[in-house]
């Protein structure tokens, strides 16, 4: 039985998911009484014999945060419109429009100074959609003393806010740490606000140090922890036993929505630089080139003929953007970005979103076999909101695949695409290419047939998509997508990689296994 596992962010209205976490170097303290308390506390190395100790020092300085908003949600129905009854019950069937409702949302969070700033995640303190409004946040500290917050910055692409509250007395806090200097295997504790029950503990250990989770953001690097996380635990933080802040909690691997020993916690090295920046009121800048990225699985670096897990393809690069303006291409695997590695630990979006823009870098790829080096001036990577209003989108709607043909044209050549790539095609006619939408000048072919238990089948192609190039070579007819197959088997490739363009979306690459 396959299971799907789904990553469970914590967008928390009404009830906290977990997040990340993230932290400042220390342990939680009023800030005239720091050393002393710290070298007390600091168990050995080792399994502790009981976290009690540190736990007393660190929770003062852990908070949970709630949030009342108002949401627009459409009118109720009435149950008895269209009857006699209907005027009983204030007449129409819609009753005035959208109504406003009351939501509340869950979290936790960390004081980092001792007069008051709080670090949480974005969306603990963020609307529930384009419908909501944030209406007050209130912190409530371990004593249950509850503080009106001020929403100093937030950074929605690193899902990290700061809050402010005001108090009477210097605040328990805590820092950041290193998480670069975290390994598999050490010990950590959390503690935050699971389920909205309040203060909770758990520990567990580090179960991997930068984890991608394959989102392809720019902030896809997280620690990975077995430390029970749930719903409310997002913002909270991740503790080493120094007591130092080395992660913000912020989202969980579950089929269940609960706790299965896989979250994932921001790390420290990745935040505090940002928390910084959002305390100091400044604009968080970040580079950009352009271009939608993908990672070099098994079946693409059979069909390229290059080696697993090395580089990122870039199946599609945005007109007069910096990596166009520069000669990237789509179909170009990028291996190096201004000397490092591009790894699935160290992306492209990853090493081009912490690169200044302005600056000029070397891109190192790889196109039809050959390295190349191209010089790039990273740009200025958009806002949130001018990104969703791009249709740089190949996940669009698909479209008709119809080709409304009084008589089906059958398919050409010697069959060497239905037994190697489980497909039937047909040349592409300036009447056919009309039909699915394309200019009468596309050359291709197109797929009449598509055999759903092939690799073709599974990877979603289907009647009425075009295939303009197999492995960089462009198909005008089927006798050439024919020979490009041959030379693969020749080469001992085990993949075609295939250009394909579907009604309404950008042409996009698929790499198909060979039968």
């Amino acid at each position: 039985m396959r299971y799907a596992y789904g990553l469970t962010t914590a967008l928390l209205l009404g009830g906290a998911t977990l997040t990340l976490v993230t932290g400042l170097p220390a342990g939680a303290q009023v800030a005239q009484n720091e050393s002393s308390q710290m070298s007390r506390v600091v168990p050995r190395a080792g399994a502790p014999a009981s976290f009690a100790d540190l736990t007393e020092q660190l929770a003062p300085a852990v908070v949970n945060i709630s949030t009342r908003q108002r949401v627009q949600v459409p009118a109720a129905q009435n149950p008895f419109a269209g009857t006699p009854f209907a005027d009983l019950f204030g007449g129409g069937g819609d009753q005035g429009g959208p109504q406003t409702r009351e939501a509340q949302s869950l979290g936790s969070g960390f004081i980092v100074s001792a007069d008051g700033y709080i670090v949480t995640n974005n969306h603990v303190i963020s609307s529930n959609g384009p419908q909501g409004q944030v209406e007050s946040i209130t912190v409530t500290m371990p004593d249950g003393t509850e503080y009106p917050a001020k929403l100093v910055g937030k950074d929605p692409q690193s899902d990290l806010a700061v809050l402010k509250i005001s108090a009477t007395k210097p605040l328990p806090f805590v820092k950041f740490g290193n998480s670069g200097s975290a390994r598999v295997g050490d010990w950590v504790i959390a503690i935050g606000n699971p389920f909205g029950l309040g203060g909770t503990v758990t520990s567990g250990i580090i179960s991997a140090v930068y984890r991608n989770t394959g989102s392809n953001s720019a902030y896809d690097r997280y620690l990975q922890t077995d430390a029970s996380i749930n719903r409310g635990n997002s913002g909270g933080p991740m503790f080493d036993m120094n007591g130092q802040v080395i992660g913000i909690n912020n989202a969980i691997f579950s089929p269940t929505g609960g706790s299965v020993g896989i979250g994932f916690a921001i790390p420290a090295d990745t935040a505090a630089p940002i928390v910084q920046k959002l305390i100091r009121g400044e604009t968080i800048q970040r580079g950009y080139l352009g271009v939608r990225v993908q990672p070099i699985d098994e079946d693409l670096a059979d069909s390229l003929g290059i080696p697993h897990n090395k580089g990122e393809f870039v199946p599609m690069v945005e007109p007069g953007g910096a990596a166009a303006k520069a000669g990237l291409q789509a179909g170009d695997v990028v291996l190096k970005v201004d000397g490092k590695e591009v790894t699935r630990d160290q992306t492209l979006s990853f090493l081009v979103a912490n690169t200044q823009p302005g600056t000029r870098i070397p891109i190192e790829i790889m196109r039809n076999g050959k390295r190349l080096t191209l010089t790039a001036t990273v740009a200025q990577r958009p806002s949130e909101e001018e990104l969703a209003q791009q249709t740089f989108d190949p996940d669009a709607d698909q479209g008709d695949d119809s080709f409304n043909r009084p008589q089906q044209p059958q398919p050409q050549g010697e069959g060497v695409t239905e037994q190697s790539l489980g497909v039937s095609v047909i040349p592409l006619t300036p009447q056919i290419a009309r039909q699915l939408g394309a200019p009468e000048s596309t050359r291709g072919v197109v797929v009449t047939a598509v055999d759903p238990s092939s690799d073709a089948g599974q990877k979603g192609l289907r009647r009425g998509d075009i295939i303009l190039q197999a492995n960089y070579r462009d198909i005008t007819d089927v006798a050439g997508l024919e020979e490009t197959i041959k030379t693969a088997r020749g080469a001992s490739r085990d993949a075609v990689l295939l250009r394909v363009q579907r009604r309404g979306q950008p042409a996009a690459y698929v790499p198909i296994r060979l039968r």
